[in-house]
């Protein structure tokens, strides 16, 4: 009983420091989705140069869509005219990073830690690209594009052109607080009540004994193989510091999970070739490694600690009105989300 007690203690913790910056996030990517059409990353996007594997990647970076919605607005880039590079580098950046876990990582990790990751998703995303132009020559067969298959409910982000604002704007607000929230409901739900899990049964400095290099290989063996959405996978990598993990190695399972999973190369095969899929997994195992050192050599020169915003308790001082009405309000959403997404087609004849 008391274990269970801890454990709903630590998941209200996780939702009252998460709830507030997730709204902010979703409110962003609602901003977004206003502006930003298809056509628009089409355009932008066309072509072969170093400069369009930049633009690709600093597109990626703050668009909140994870690692299977990315794949059909990836398929259509590259059916326009994008080079393996491009289509690579927005393939990589957009599920690594996206306002809504860059938000969530501020609300529960430091500002350090806020920027490097986006920054590493971007470097990333850049480095695979450059390889894919200069070792990656497969063409795609000429064929019309098909809806692929993933982890998650699709949504392209629908066209604005022509409608009033008062229709845009209410268009943003549906598309971040409930097309988005529906989308991430479920691995969002995993991520919070895995990090609330992992701070009530696993011991204080569990991953602390697994040395410089057998902590990044565990991280690569669970990270490479298996999806864990961006934003879901920040409560997981804020709870594996407390348990001792270092901030590089949390850094690693940040980058690597939400970026390569098994059924998602699989269908990404079809359009850059196993070339392209072995080069984007490289590049994305050998960033997330080597910002794993710089990671920790800064907090390690710096004489300072990674500062997870979650104690052990919570105390009643740190509950304010607006946090608690946010996470009342983030609870709704995401009981909705999962309603519509994994639950209501079991109860359709």
């Amino acid at each position: 009983m008391e274990l269970i007690q801890v454990f709903f203690y630590q998941l209200w913790a996780y939702l009252l420091e998460s709830a507030p910056y997730l709204l902010f996030g979703f409110g962003i990517a609602g901003i977004i989705h206003i502006f930003l059409k298809p056509e628009s990353i089409k355009n932008l996007l066309g072509g072969g140069n170093v400069k369009t594997v930049i633009k690709a990647a600093l597109v990626g970076v703050p668009l909140p869509l994870c690692s299977c919605s990315v794949i059909p607005t990836a398929v259509t880039i590259k059916k326009s005219g994008a080079s393996n590079g491009a289509t690579s580098a927005f393939l990589i950046a957009t599920p690594e990073s996206g306002v809504d876990s860059i938000s969530l990582t501020y609300a529960l990790m430091d500002l350090p830690m806020t920027i490097l990751r986006p920054v590493a998703a971007f470097v990333s995303a850049t480095f695979s690209g450059l390889l894919q132009n200069s070792f990656n020559d497969f063409e795609v067969a000429p064929e019309d594009v098909k809806s692929s298959g993933g982890c998650c409910k699709k949504k392209k982000m629908a066209e604005t052109a022509g409608q009033t604002w008062p229709k845009k704007i209410l268009n943003g607000i549906k598309y971040g607080y409930l097309d988005l929230v529906q989308d991430m409901s479920f691995w969002l739900a995993f991520g919070l009540i895995a990090g609330a899990i992992i701070n009530t049964v696993v011991p204080e400095d569990a991953f602390g004994t697994l040395g410089i290099w057998g902590g990044k290989a565990v991280v690569l063996l669970i990270g490479v193989p298996f999806y864990i959405c961006a934003s879901a996978s920040t409560p997981i990598a804020a709870s594996l510091i407390l348990k001792g993990m270092s901030p590089g190695n949390a850094l690693i399972l940040l980058l690597v999970g939400p970026a390569t999973n098994v059924s998602n190369l699989a269908i990404i095969q079809k359009y850059i070739g196993k070339r392209g899929v072995m080069l984007n997994v490289f590049s994305i195992v050998f960033v997330a490694v080597v910002f794993s050192f710089l990671v920790d050599f800064y907090y390690s020169y710096t004489g300072t600690e990674v500062q997870i915003k979650l104690g052990t308790h919570v105390h009643a001082d740190d509950r304010s009105l607006f946090r608690e009405v946010a996470t009342a309000v983030f609870l709704i959403l995401l009981a909705r989300g999962l309603w519509k997404e994994k639950i209501a087609k079991y109860f359709k004849r």
